[in-house]
């Protein structure tokens, strides 16, 4: 059975076009990663979860406080909070006004 033309042109397209988004989202990564390094070795810590994570990570434990990683998450949350206290420049979009509010959870 013979393949329509649309069939071919729609396989062109994609072994054209795959290759080229790779490469977009994989050198964006790298330098998303390159950012995170330097920041690391310019302040030894770095923020661990964007601002909208870590309120998903602060809505889970509150949900779930007798669930048996519920002490890891708190640990990573107070881990976060205490490194966005003494960073200077957060990797994600934390405001000043952000960190200021943020509170330990008791482990």
């Amino acid at each position: 059975m013979a393949l329509s033309t649309l069939t071919w042109v729609s396989m062109l397209v994609s072994l054209l076009l795959l290759p080229g988004v790779a490469a977009a989202v994989l050198v964006r990564s790298l330098r998303t990663e390159e950012r995170k390094l330097a920041l690391l070795r310019e302040q030894d810590d770095i923020d661990s979860y964007s601002p909208r994570a870590f309120s998903d990570l602060r809505g889970w434990i509150r949900a779930n406080p007798d669930d048996p990683y519920a002490p890891i998450a708190r640990r990573r949350y107070n881990e976060c909070v205490r490194s966005l206290r003494a960073i200077d420049e957060p990797h994600y979009d934390w405001s000043d006004e952000q960190i200021a509010r943020l509170e330990l959870v008791d482990e």
